[in-house]
């Protein structure tokens, strides 16, 4: 039974394909029916590094636009979106509800991580022009190009809004703060930012063949290196999740759940990957994660059941045994106790954007 590439990456990548049985139910723990030496053959672990590269983004759109003054921008809310701005020419306001006021000068890149409506002006109190309602060319299916205000000081600016599918990406931006701003003149590694955004610029001004797939590998490197600039600088980025996956001990059995989430895992196995006695490493992954390991776990196998039945076409009974059920119904079963509806009804509805959860943590 072939698994799909998402479920792979991690495992067969390594060239490591290790036993998983199954349980019956996700508040059960799995039982192991042999022990193999798969845990003690495996790399070094980089939880972080690992969930960085499931930040593999689909673009939503890319913008090019020629503003100037005055004018104000009305971005919308775009669900599990990620939005972009940097700045190639002058300079303009970012005003995300809920932060200070931002002054975005050229060369300064903005994330804006989850998807939250926001507004991109020239001088503050003016009335935003939402932005279905603008001028735009459009050039390809993912990309545009908008010129909007009046006949005063000129900025340019590469806007995007990305979206991220796998559940590993999408717990790592739910970590993330409202805005992330890195400003080239500043970061230390300022030449990653120029050289990235430089090429980005040509190509959006000058789009031969092939220049919006070059935009949007781009924007791949740009954002994760961004999160990177954020990781290594913000205080923030030392609690909750984030610091449970930095921990050298608990993120390496995130890891371990994170690459075969249907092996039959228990506490003991897990604690063991850690190199902690049982009753330390549970009162150590509560303490950082915020729920014990094995409702981590369960819920863990839901997400990812959750984000398969929306993006493949795999038959329930396969989807069941790759996050770690022996029987559909008890898949199932366990399915509609965590998201109040069938698997089959969530795969109906998926064509109506079903939003997919991340962990309460």
């Amino acid at each position: 039974m072939s698994k799909p590439l998402a479920m792979t990456a991690m495992t067969e990548g390594l060239g490591l394909m290790p036993e998983r049985p199954k349980n019956d139910e996700a508040h059960c723990p799995p039982t192991l029916a042999s022990t193999t030496a798969a845990e003690d053959v495996w790399a070094p672990i980089d939880p972080l590094g690992e969930a960085l590269h499931f930040l593999r983004m689909s673009g939503v759109f890319y913008c090019r636009s020629e503003l100037r003054a005055p004018w104000s921008l009305g971005l919308p809310a775009m669900q599990r979106c990620l939005m972009f701005h940097f700045v190639t020419l002058g300079e303009c306001r970012l005003e995300v509800p809920a932060t200070q006021p931002m002054l975005l000068r050229r060369g300064t890149l903005a994330l804006v991580p989850h998807g939250a409506g926001h507004v991109l002006s020239s001088d503050q109190g003016l009335h935003p022009t939402p932005l279905f309602d603008t001028q735009r060319k459009r050039l390809s299916e993912r990309y545009e190009t908008l010129q909007l205000g009046g006949d005063g000081e000129l900025t340019h600016l590469i806007c995007g809004a990305v979206r991220f599918d796998h559940p590993a990406a999408i717990q790592l931006v739910s970590q993330l703060p409202k805005v992330i701003h890195v400003d080239s003149a500043r970061s230390r590694d300022e030449a990653w930012l120029h050289s990235t955004l430089d090429v980005m610029e040509t190509e959006s001004r000058h789009l031969r063949p092939g220049g919006e797939t070059v935009v949007t590998r781009l924007a791949d490197v740009l954002v994760i290196q961004a999160i990177r600039a954020w990781l290594a600088s913000d205080p923030g980025s030392q609690r909750g999740w984030l610091a449970a996956v930095q921990d050298k001990q608990i993120g390496r059995a995130i890891a371990f759940v994170h690459r075969d989430p249907a092996r039959g895992w228990t506490l003991g196995k897990l604690a063991a990957a850690a190199a902690m006695s049982r009753s330390a490493f549970a009162a150590r992954f509560t303490e950082l994660v915020g729920v014990p390991p094995m409702q981590y776990l369960a819920r863990w196998r839901m997400q990812l059941a959750l984000s398969l039945l929306q993006h493949t076409d795999d038959p329930l009974a396969t989807i069941a045994d790759q996050v770690g059920y022996q029987s559909e119904a008890a898949f199932s079963r366990a399915f509609k106790r965590c998201y109040g509806q069938s698997p089959g009804a969530t795969r109906s509805s998926r064509r109506e954007a079903v939003q997919l959860a991340v962990l309460p943590l």
